[in-house]
């Protein structure tokens, strides 16, 4: 009698700390933690939910589980409650529900998270740090085999020893978004030999925990790098504009088979979810919007997600938050900030990867300055991608500016005269700021009848002289970035760009030198020079280049293979999958 009370009394004990943690995780207290572990004989259930989350768990062999392991494997059920407006977590509204799935024998989507103790937000982590998997409940059958209360601890896929992993709030992490006004220039050539290494740096951050998207994307890789030799056909794409067509061609190919990303819900309008679709800033509008109503990129389940965008506009962000007159971007760099923690507090994803595998797309002057901080492992696509301002190549991409006039008709007045109807040397027209424009004036404003440079222009002589130019000037302004670089490419004008430590958009696959010249800063008196000094023959075959990539950089109504949207998509895409870890 005695032993059948105390078996009641355990199995009474069992069934309430089971049923406390049910409680827990379906309404959300607000304060505290339950835990509760047991072990199953079956493998059955842990295979679902492993599969579904993406985990690719071992659990050892037969013999491992049977000694020393208990019966079946150790499961730990942990539930860590939310405050209550961040309640709605995977119940719908602004949560995400899992899609249903007949081998799974659970409703509710299943989360694998780290314990609070290794949590990015509540702490450093240790490359070998151990994880416990979230609470889901068994079906009946399987809640039936509850014996043992100990707990497996689920370890990340070690990776090499060369590579040195960073936690969230490792201060290494925090010093690669310092800005850097001294940095010296940086010429064109060598940042593409600072690429590949940037790619696979000591700055990565290995996920808390595996997930299936892993080895896809680690697949991708390995497919990108042994990519069958493609010749270059003439009609599809020009191999001399390419780093190298084969791999490019297969990357691509590979996005538009593999990839799905997942976009937030949160956010308020006007910040969130909408921007402009002309002006100066039009470029984050229009991916913005052709992204969400492509289906064929965008998932609903999270769990098979390669990217997590975080859909604000930054020109919104400026409009709306920033105070007149305050000089400050305090404000807003805390709005940043506090809609980064909603995110993780719903969502496990950003904190498994420390908001690695997150993108943004932001074209305003400020954008770089208001995400590099709480956004600062993000891969931020970025209009002002400026070395000096804390852009890490390889990491962060570079984001086209583009001057659309109207919403309808982005491909308004492109094309432009052939070479023997381009009398004029150089061209540049635009207002006057920043140091280099002004610079540029004073040495070539009326000195030299080839050299047609002025200050600001209307828009109908402007377009004449860009499409009756060889050359184009595109000189910084206040920021690296302008907008004549897309433009001269669109009049089919080749590109002289001048503004230091510019990174120039689709750079991981465009070999820029092929179709564009660059002049540093300090250059500007030897203008000319350097501009005669390049052949005819030469000229017109950069010339006949600049039509052949002039596709990667026009708006469609709709997408179209290898336009612009595509094109930053496959930036962010390929940068995602060189910087992805076992």
């Amino acid at each position: 009698m005695k032993f059948k009370s105390e078996t009641r009394r355990l199995l009474w004990v069992l069934g309430v700390l089971f049923g406390l943690a049910i409680v827990v995780q379906y309404f959300e207290l607000p304060c505290g933690t339950v835990t509760v572990s047991f072990s199953v004989h079956s493998l059955g259930w842990w295979n679902s939910i492993s599969n579904h989350v993406g985990g690719n768990v071992s659990l050892g062999s037969e013999s491992e589980i049977k000694n020393g392991r208990g019966d079946g494997f150790n499961f730990s059920v942990q539930t860590t409650s939310l405050a209550p407006e961040r309640a709605t977590r995977f119940q719908g509204g602004n949560g995400v529900e899992a899609p249903p799935q007949a081998n799974l024998s659970v409703e509710r989507m299943p989360m694998i998270s780290p314990s609070p103790s290794l949590s990015p937000s509540g702490g450093q982590w240790h490359p070998n740090a151990t994880l416990i998997a979230s609470a889901v409940s068994p079906s009946p059958e399987e809640a039936k085999v509850v014996k043992n209360a100990t707990t497996i601890v689920v370890k990340p896929q070690s990776l090499p020893s060369e590579l040195r992993l960073l936690s969230c709030e490792n201060p290494l992490v925090k010093k690669t978004a310092l800005v850097n006004k001294s940095m010296a220039a940086v010429p064109i050539s060598e940042m593409k030999n600072m690429l590949p290494p940037n790619h696979s740096s000591y700055l990565l951050i290995k996920p808390l925990w595996p997930s299936v998207v892993d080895q896809e994307l680690l697949n991708a890789k390995s497919q990108i790098e042994n990519a069958a030799i493609v010749q270059d056909d003439g009609a599809d794409l020009h191999a001399p504009v390419y780093w190298n067509v084969s791999s490019f061609k297969r990357s691509y190919e590979l996005m538009e088979q593999t990839l799905k990303v997942y976009v937030y819900t949160e956010g308020e309008r006007p910040v969130f979810h909408q921007s402009d679709l002309t002006g100066i800033y039009a470029s984050e509008g229009w991916f913005m919007r052709q992204l969400i109503n492509d289906t064929g990129f965008v998932t609903n389940d999270p769990g098979e997600a390669h990217l997590f965008y975080l859909p604000f506009s930054s020109h919104n962000v400026e409009k709306n938050l920033y105070v007149r007159g305050s000089h400050s971007f305090t404000n807003i760099i805390e709005y940043m900030k506090n809609y980064v923690e909603l995110i993780k507090g719903r969502y496990p994803f950003w904190n498994r990867t420390c908001g690695a595998d997150h993108f943004l797309v932001a074209c305003h002057d400020w954008a770089a300055e208001e995400t590099r901080y709480h956004m600062a492992n993000c891969i931020r696509s970025l209009c002002v991608s400026d070395l000096r301002e804390g852009v890490q190549l390889g990491k962060d991409v570079s984001l086209p500016e583009t001057y659309v006039y109207s919403s309808r008709n982005p491909q308004q007045s492109i094309g432009g005269y052939p070479p023997s109807k381009r009398p004029y040397l150089a061209f540049f027209a635009g207002q006057m700021h920043g140091y280099v424009r002004p610079t540029l004036l004073q040495h070539w404003e009326n000195k030299d009848p080839d050299m047609k440079i002025f200050g600001t222009m209307d828009k109908k002589d402007y377009l004449v002289h860009m499409k009756s130019s060889k050359y184009c000037i595109c000189a910084r302004g206040y920021e690296v970035n302008s907008p004549r670089v897309v433009e001269a490419i669109s009049y089919e004008c080749v590109p002289v760009i001048i503004s230091d430590n510019f990174v120039p958009p689709f750079f991981e696959t465009l070999n820029w030198e092929s179709f564009a010249v660059f002049v540093l800063e300090k250059d500007i008196l030897n203008l000319k020079n350097i501009l005669m000094s390049i052949p005819e023959n030469t000229y017109r075959e950069m010339q006949t280049r600049v039509k052949r990539v002039q596709r990667h950089f026009l708006w469609h109504p709709s997408p179209q293979r290898y336009d612009i949207f595509h094109m930053i998509l496959h930036s962010i895409w390929y940068t995602r999958v060189f910087r992805t870890v076992q």
